[in-house]
C-alpha cells in the first residue's frame, strides 16, 4: 500500500523537470556565475593581505553584521571574506528560488486543477509533492556542486577543496530546508499565495532574528536556520555540524509534509479559513476592492515584515555610533563630510537597502493582476461593466499606496527603535525624508511593471531580474568598484543619498513625467491587447 502512494513519482519528476527546462538552467546559471564572479572580483580589488584586512576593519560594526552575518575578520583571506559577505546573501536567493518551484509545482498546480488531473491517472497520491521535492532536491544539490568545484576550481590560494564544498553544501541544504517549508505551508494553506506568503515571511523572520542575534545575544542566532548558515565558516574552521543540522530539519519538514498530504482532502488546508458572507460586502462590488480583498493577507505580513527591518536595523544605530568613535580607520573612510555624524553618513546605505525590499510588494501587487489574467478570472470581471483602464487602475493604485506604506513602515520602524537605543535621537523628518525620496525610484519600477503587463505580459518577471540588479549594482557597487554610469542604469541610482546629499528635486521630477509617460503607454497597450484566459 505504502508503494502505491509514491506510484509513478519517476515519471512526474521527468514532467516536472520538462516544465521547468528553462526555469531551472537558468537559476542554475544566474546563482553560480554570481558566486564564482565574487571571489575572482575580490582578488582583483584586494589583492594584498593589507587591504583585506581595512577591509575587514571597514565589516566589524554592528550594521556590516546584521546585514551579512558574523565573519572570521582576524584571518580575512578571499576565502573568508567571500563567506562573510557572500554567503547569507546568496543563501537567501537560494531559499526564494526553493519557495517559488515548490509552490508552482504543488499548491498552484492544485488550484489551478492539474493536481485533480494528475490523480485521475494511476499515480500515487504523494507522487506529485515527491516528484517535486525530489527535483528541487537534485537541483540544490546541483547547485552545491558547482559553486564547490567552480569556487575551488578558481585556484585562490585561500580558496582549498573542504572549503569550497563546505560553502556550496551550505547553499544546497539552504534550499533544500526552505523547500521542506513550503512543502509543509503547501499542506497547511489553502491557497498558493498563502503558502509564498507564509514561506516568506518564515525566509524573512529567519534573517531578522539572525540579524539581531548576531548583534546582540548569540543565542537567538540559533534559533534561525540562516543562523545556522554563518556558522558553517567555510574557509576558516569548516564547521559541517550546521549541515548535518539543516539537513536533520528538512527530514522532518518532508515527513510532516507527506503526512499532511496523505490526511488532507484535496484543496483543502489545515489553517482554518473564515466562512464567506452571504452576500458580498459593498466593498467588494468594485475591482479594487475585490483586488484588495485578494492580497490583503500579503500586504499585511510584508508591513509587519517591514517594519521589523526597519527596527531592527534601527536596534544597532547606538552600537554603531560608539564602535566609530573608537575606531579611526572607520572615522577617515566615514569621515567626508563635518557637518554630519558618522552615523548619519551610514543611513544612505541603509537606505538603499530597505528602500529595495519594500519595492517588492508593490511589484507583486501590480503583477497579481497578471497573475489573475493567467488563471482565467479576469475575464469575468471584464465580461461586466467593467472597464480595462478601471481594472489596471484599481491594482496600480493599490500599487502605489502599498509602495508608499511600505517605505513609511520602513522608516518608522528604524527611527522608532533607532532613538530608543540612541542617546540624541535622529528627527523624524530627516529619517523620513531619506526614505521617501526612493519613492520616485520605485514609481519608475512600477511603471516598467505596468509597460510590460500591457505589452509583454509573458516577461513581467524581467522586473524580478532589474530589481536583482539594482540591489547587486548599488548594495556592492562600492565593494566591487563599478564605474559610476553601471548604477546609474537602475532608477535607484539616481536619488540623491539623504541626509548627506542635497536634494535634487529637478531629477525626482523628471523621474516621475517619466513614470507618468512609461505607465499611459502601458494602458493603450492593455487596452489592446488580447486577454489569455
Amino acid at each position: 500500500m505504502a508503494d502505491n502512494q509514491f506510484k509513478k513519482t519517476g515519471r512526474l519528476s521527468r514532467l516536472i523537470v520538462r516544465r521547468d527546462r528553462i526555469r531551472i538552467p537558468l537559476w542554475l546559471i544566474g546563482i553560480s556565475f554570481f558566486t564564482l564572479m565574487v571571489p575572482i572580483a575580490f582578488t582583483d580589488l584586494y589583492g594584498s593581505q593589507q587591504d583585506r584586512d581595512v577591509m575587514a576593519v571597514t565589516m566589524e560594526n554592528p550594521a556590516m553584521t546584521a546585514m551579512v552575518g558574523p565573519g572570521d575578520l582576524e584571518n580575512y583571506t578571499i576565502g573568508a571574506m567571500t563567506t562573510h559577505q557572500m554567503l547569507l546573501m546568496t543563501a537567501l536567493v537560494v531559499g526564494l528560488m526553493s519557495i517559488l518551484f515548490v509552490t508552482r509545482h504543488t499548491r498552484e498546480d492544485e488550484e489551478d486543477g492539474r493536481i485533480e488531473m494528475i490523480r485521475s491517472l494511476p499515480v500515487g497520491r504523494l507522487s506529485n509533492l515527491n516528484a517535486t521535492l525530489f527535483v528541487l532536491g537534485v537541483t540544490n544539490i546541483i547547485v552545491a556542486l558547482i559553486t564547490g568545484f567552480g569556487l575551488y576550481g578558481l585556484g585562490i590560494e585561500s580558496m582549498d577543496l573542504e572549503g569550497s564544498l563546505l560553502y556550496g553544501a551550505a547553499l544546497g541544504v539552504t534550499g533544500i530546508f526552505f523547500a521542506g517549508v513550503t512543502a509543509l505551508f503547501a499542506q497547511l494553506s489553502e491557497s498558493s499565495r498563502g503558502t509564498i506568503g507564509y514561506s516568506i515571511a518564515v525566509l524573512i523572520v529567519a534573517y531578522l532574528v539572525r540579524a539581531i542575534g548576531d548583534v546582540s545575544n548569540e543565542a537567538l542566532s540559533w534559533i534561525s536556520p540562516l543562523g545556522w548558515v554563518t556558522k558553517a565558516e567555510a574557509y576558516s574552521t569548516n564547521n559541517w555540524w550546521p549541515i548535518l543540522l539543516m539537513i536533520g530539519v528538512s527530514i522532518i519538514l518532508f515527513i510532516l509534509a507527506n503526512y499532511l498530504n496523505v490526511i488532507r482532502d484535496l484543496e483543502a488546508g489545515f489553517l482554518p479559513s473564515k466562512p464567506g458572507r452571504k452576500y458580498a460586502h459593498v466593498f467588494l462590488q468594485n475591482p479594487i476592492g475585490l483586488a484588495l480583498k485578494l492580497q490583503r493577507t500579503g500586504i499585511i505580513a510584508w508591513a509587519i515584515g517591514i517594519f521589523v527591518m526597519g527596527a531592527s536595523y534601527g536596534s544597532i544605530l547606538g552600537d554603531l555610533e560608539s564602535f566609530f568613535e573608537g575606531n579611526e580607520i572607520m572615522e577617515q573612510m566615514l569621515g567626508s563630510s563635518e557637518d554630519y555624524t558618522l552615523t548619519e553618513q551610514f543611513i544612505p546605505m541603509l537606505m538603499i537597502v530597505m528602500s529595495l525590499l519594500s519595492t517588492i510588494p508593490p511589484l507583486m501587487a501590480m503583477n497579481k493582476l497578471y497573475g489573475e489574467e493567467k488563471k482565467g478570472r479576469i475575464e469575468h470581471i471584464l465580461g461586466r461593466s467593467v472597464s480595462r483602464t478601471r481594472l489596471m487602475a484599481s491594482y496600480l493604485t493599490i500599487s502605489l499606496v502599498n509602495g508608499f506604506v511600505m517605505l513609511s513602515l520602513a522608516a518608522i520602524g528604524l527611527w522608532s527603535a533607532g532613538n530608543i537605543v540612541m542617546e540624541e535621537g535622529f528627527e523624524f523628518g530627516m529619517i523620513y525624508g531619506a526614505a521617501l525620496v526612493y519613492y520616485p525610484a520605485m514609481l519608475v519600477m512600477i511603471s516598467i511593471t505596468v509597460f510590460l503587463i500591457g505589452f509583454i505580459p509573458k516577461l513581467t518577471s524581467f522586473i524580478w531580474l532589474y530589481v536583482f540588479y539594482s540591489f547587486i549594482v548599488l548594495y556592492m557597487g562600492s565593494l566591487f568598484q563599478f564605474p559610476e554610469w553601471v548604477g546609474k542604469l537602475s532608477p535607484f541610482g539616481y536619488i540623491p543619498q539623504l541626509p548627506i546629499a542635497d536634494m535634487d528635486f529637478m531629477q525626482l521630477s523628471i523621474m516621475v513625467i517619466i513614470t507618468a509617460l512609461i505607465m499611459i503607454f502601458g494602458f493603450i497597450a492593455y487596452n489592446k491587447r488580447d486577454i489569455h484566459g
